[in-house]
């Protein structure tokens, strides 16, 4: 008798297996889907709604145990623990290098098979990367979407505004292990670690000259052509290199971004504010190498220390005279205009 239910049992178990509601099919779940109430995107599950939902409200309830830093997503904190870790569990099996998250794998071989498989669908350009050609697309309509909250500037890419708030806040969180000047940007830190290492890896085919950066050698072979792509559109004057163009344009705007935290005047441009900061500190970190004087600017030390070598670069065109300075050329020529 006992046997005889429990196989009943098993039965009944075997049946109840068996038994589908309306909608629980495999097929009706694939028909379901969520909906965003915020922009009305469509999702396959619950779960990546809710996921999806944490772009509109700026949830982050996963967060690290080690640094603080919170995410929306427990993938996303799981990959950025491996930071703290060191760990890389994806290995390229082509070079052998290893990988922190799975995509970055992914990413990492299409350097070796040179795969692009995103397309621009307005210029046919193709890129590696989907963020890439997202990026890519705002040079065509012109899209900015990440604004800076203290002065409203707009850029096209979230990495480019996180460095452009550092002019804001000031902080240069890339340090020399050798000198310990701090940077804002990471390649900023690698092109001033060439100082120390003395290598000079950007050469001029005209002249040879051997520069740290690659933007100076593009700079400097403007020398030699003469050329000046960078125009003011108010006043259309041309300058060699595009930094020299926002800082002339601030003149006519009347911006002075960089303001001194000690006695409130600004000014349009960083080296300025530097310059100016060491009236407040004192600070004197140029010194010269024959009578160990010391100047608050390297421009005033390259000045000073014409006394010891007797240089006089700027020659007078009319009477051949040469100065240490080129202000006493300027005065001296107006000499000559009086008489």
């Amino acid at each position: 008798m006992e046997k005889e239910l429990c196989e009943d049992k098993l039965k009944f178990q075997a049946k109840s297996k068996r038994i589908e509601f309306p909608g629980d099919s495999k097929k009706e779940r694939e028909k379901t889907s969520f909906t965003c109430d915020i922009c009305g995107k469509s999702l396959s599950q619950k779960c990546h709604l809710t996921t999806h939902k944490r772009t509109h409200t700026g949830e982050k309830p996963y967060h690290c145990d080690i640094c603080g830093k919170s995410f929306s997503e427990t993938s996303y904190l799981t990959k950025h623990k491996r930071l703290h870790t060191g760990e890389n569990p994806y290995q390229c099996d082509i070079c052998g290098k290893s990988c922190s998250g799975s995509t970055d794998l992914t990413i990492h071989v299409r350097t070796h098979t040179g795969e692009k498989p995103f397309h621009c669908d307005i210029c046919g350009k193709s890129f590696s990367h989907g963020n890439t050609l997202t990026i890519h697309r705002r040079i065509h309509t012109g899209e900015k979407p990440y604004h800076c909250d203290i002065c409203g500037k707009s850029f096209s890419e979230k990495g480019t505004l996180t460095i452009h708030k550092r002019i804001h806040t000031g902080e240069k969180p890339y340090c020399c292990d050798i000198c310990g000047k701090s940077f804002s940007q990471r390649p900023h830190l690698a092109e001033h670690k060439r100082i120390h290492t003395g290598e000079k890896a950007h050469h001029c085919d005209v002249c040879s000259k051997s520069f740290f950066r690659s933007s100076d050698l593009t700079a400097h072979k403007r020398i030699h052509t003469g050329e000046r792509p960078y125009h003011c559109d108010i006043c259309g004057r041309s300058f060699s290199h595009n930094h020299n163009l926002t800082k002339h344009k601030r003149i006519h705007a009347g911006e002075t971004p960089y303001l001194c935290d000690i006695c409130g005047k600004s000014f349009t441009q960083l080296y300025n504010l530097t310059t100016h900061k060491r009236i407040h500190t004192g600070e004197k970190p140029y010194n010269c190498d024959i009578c160990g004087k010391s100047f608050s600017e390297n421009s005033t030390l390259t000045t000073h220390k014409r006394i010891h070598t007797g240089e006089s670069p700027y020659c007078c065109d009319i009477c051949g005279k040469s100065f240490s300075r080129k202000r006493n050329l300027t005065t001296h020529i107006g000499i000559h205009s009086q008489q």
